[in-house]
């Protein structure tokens, strides 16, 4: 027994241990629960209810003539609190059925019955913040709000929906990486970026309760802070004239089996950027914007940059544009270098100005390399006063960065350097900041600062405005001016742009093909990658528009620029021409020796009042509805015209009619017409005056 009673007592101390630890246990309870249990209970209301950040409503972005490039659309998360005050058992389990079938047919996502069970089974939780729906618009949103239980409101229902901001681009790919967009992790490019102080707002606060799982729940009635709207900003951008440069560009990448290029088109006096477009080749052997090339790439621009060379030394008085050089057969030898024309054989002993006209190479880099051979450091700064090798500034971040090294740089500079810098070689500029030189060119020699913007504004009132920023009064003297704009307009006239002229306005511009470093398998023509490009503006004689085309990797119909590039700015200044009223009546106004123009035939009212509003003389004979016309040399004389004046059942006569008017008249007589080529009409079968019958067929053969 003497052994037995120490293990007794053992078991008993350790039975009365256990029995006065569970007592303190819920003694302490009781005391948590009933005597702290308000304070506690305030403690942890303070851990899971806090202050949170709410977004304002980001701004939006117009273009010129206030069209929505960019803006913020609702949509909504659909939530469900499951303890809400009036969402009784009864009146969730009358209305479970019927909910779960309106939410399969609106969404279609699901079967009724997973609706049903998921639901059934957040009730049975008691989930405070149970996730329905992503994303839903504000018509699907209208639509929850009407069914059955949520249509009770959100005390009786537990219905929440939380509104989320999303940015969208109505225009699509429309100058998209300029107007940029917003990533997922806040930050943003382009425009979105550069006017993030405008656009994004002043942030509010709002309580909310965190629930399991680390969701946030806005609490009703809680305090906060509305946020604050951000401003608008209305860009420079016409998107009549991105659509024609958009669409310009597309069509010649894709002809010319191209991997990237962009197109920028400036408005000579302010700078306004009007329209910029930027397209790179994909998988799919689509383009779409993926790049800023205009205000990002800096590469080497090639001939274009030959201008520039020569502006430094005209101004420097070592250069003339008359002076004759020889292009030696195009091969010159610089140190143990060779530098050739792309003109086989050369063009033998041309002046300066030809040789610009026809960007040869070996003519301007001995003009250039014997100038400044001793003094080439005098060379760089006189390119460094144009504003080379410096970034503009543009509120569009990325802006490539230039490089124009000089004689100071003893690893990078050779003795081939001058010859190979002056026709656009070992320097590196963005299309951007070439658009700009050329531009102040066709601006009496003032550069301007490419701008994007043009004002902000708030509830509709302007609040800020971006007006024209001068870079530099003038670049040159008036006379170097004068010399290259004259030389410019003979490129497009008679040297390596003529493929370019235009019979109603005159353009003046330089081409430019360079050869690219490249790694792209693909997109190398005989082991070479080329980049083509042409930089001008137009009317020559009045400038209004100032336009660059830039074309990398072209694989297919040829690589110079008058070919691969010109033909987009051709396009371009063709469709300004012919929507600006303005420069029409300007270049008639301008016109020292008048000159009345060749039109259709066509309805007598219409041609008499296109004449009135260019303020073209005319001498009217006769009457009638339809006309032709005659240019003379001082009035255009508009003459009536026979159609179908012999009566029903003979075929019009539609000769020298514009298309629309010669479809009205053939159309109405019940004939059906097949067209061909472009232009007035110059051929028309059946003849007019033979018999037709209601349902043939006429053939017109169009032709400028």
């Amino acid at each position: 027994m003497s052994e037995k009673n120490p293990r007794r007592m053992r078991m008993a101390v350790v039975h009365a241990a256990l029995i006065l630890f569970g007592a303190a246990i819920a003694v302490r309870l009781f005391s948590i629960q009933l005597l702290e249990g308000d304070k506690w209970r305030a403690k942890a209301e303070s851990v899971a209810v806090a202050m949170r950040d709410v977004r304002s409503e980001r701004g939006h972005i117009f273009s010129d003539d206030d069209r929505l490039l960019a803006t913020s659309v609702p949509v909504y998360e659909i939530r469900m609190d499951m303890r809400a005050d009036g969402l009784t058992d009864e009146l969730f389990n009358a209305n479970i059925d019927s909910l779960s079938w309106c939410l399969a047919k609106l969404f279609g996502d699901r079967p009724m019955q997973e609706y049903r069970r998921s639901l059934v089974d957040a009730h049975a939780r008691g989930e405070r913040y149970h996730l329905l729906r992503r994303n839903c618009d504000h018509e699907q949103l209208q639509a929850l709000r009407a069914m059955p239980l949520f249509r009770l409101g959100r005390n009786k229902s537990g219905f929440i929906a939380d509104k989320h901001m999303v940015r969208i681009r109505p225009f699509g790919r429309l100058a998209s990486r300029t107007v940029g967009y917003l990533l997922k992790d806040s930050t943003a490019i382009g425009l979105e970026a550069g006017f993030a102080p405008w656009l994004q707002g002043v942030s509010g606060k709002r309580l909310e309760r965190r629930l399991t799982g680390g969701v946030w729940m806005p609490v009703d009635g809680g305090e906060g802070q509305d946020p604050i709207p951000g401003s608008d900003v209305h860009t420079t951008i016409d998107m009549n004239l991105q659509d024609v440069a958009d669409a310009a560009l597309a069509a010649q990448l894709r002809k010319n089996g191209a991997h990237h290029g962009c197109v920028v088109v400036m408005e000579t006096q302010t700078g306004y950027i009007k329209a910029i477009s930027n397209l790179t080749l994909q998988k799919d052997s689509s383009y779409t914007e993926d790049y800023n090339y205009a205000v990002g790439a800096s590469t080497e621009p090639g001939s274009t940059f030959k201008t520039a060379a020569l502006m430094v030394a005209l101004e420097d008085g070592r250069a003339s544009m008359d002076q004759v050089v020889d292009t030696r057969d195009g091969k010159v030898r610089f140190y143990d270098r060779v530098m050739r024309d792309s003109h086989e054989g050369g063009y033998g002993r041309i002046t300066l100005q030809r040789a610009l006209e026809l960007s040869s190479n070996t003519g301007i880099s001995q003009v250039i390399d014997k100038a400044y051979r001793t003094e080439p450091a005098r060379f760089v700064e006189g390119l460094r006063r144009l504003g080379f090798g410096s970034p503009l500034g543009v509120r569009v971040p990325g802006e490539g960065m230039p490089v124009l090294r000089g004689p100071e740089d003893k690893k990078l500079w050779s003795g081939t350097s001058l010859p190979w810098m002056s026709i656009g070689y070992e320097v590196s500029e963005t299309p951007l900041r070439m658009l700009t030189f050329y531009n102040a060119i066709a601006n009496s020699g003032k550069m301007v600062q490419p701008q994007f913007v043009h004002a902000i504004s708030r509830d509709g009132k302007i609040t800020e405005r971006f007006p024209p920023v001068v870079l530099n009064e003038r670049i040159c003297s008036q006379a170097t001016l004068e010399k290259l704009r004259h030389a410019l307009e003979g490129v497009v006239d008679s040297g390596t742009a003529v493929n370019l002229r235009s019979a109603h306005f005159r353009i003046a511009g330089k081409t430019g093909t360079a050869q690219i470093a490249s790694d792209k398998a693909g997109y190398k023509v005989n082991g070479i990658s080329y980049q083509a490009s042409f930089v001008g503006y137009f009317p020559a004689d009045a400038p209004r528009y100032t336009c660059i085309i830039v074309v990398s990797s072209p694989s297919m119909r040829g690589v110079y620029g008058n070919v691969v590039a010109g033909p987009v700015f051709r396009e371009i200044a063709d469709k300004i021409y012919s929507n600006r009223l303005e420069m029409q009546t300007q270049l008639a106004q301008a016109d020292t020796v008048f000159r009345t123009p060749v039109s259709f035939g066509g309805n007598r009212a219409d041609l008499l009042t296109v004449f009135d509003g260019l303020k073209i003389p005319v001498q009217v004979e006769g009457e009638g509805e339809w006309a032709r016309t005659e240019a003379s040399d001082s009035v255009v004389v508009v003459s009536p015209r026979a159609v179908a004046g012999q009566g029903a059942g003979i075929m019009p006569n539609v000769l020298g009619m514009g298309l629309r008017d010669a479809l009205y008249i053939l159309e109405n007589q019940g004939l059906r017409v097949r067209l061909s080529g472009s232009g007035l009409v110059k051929k028309q079968w059946p003849a007019p005056g033979t018999r037709s019958m209601k349902g043939a067929t006429v053939t017109l053969e169009l032709a400028t």
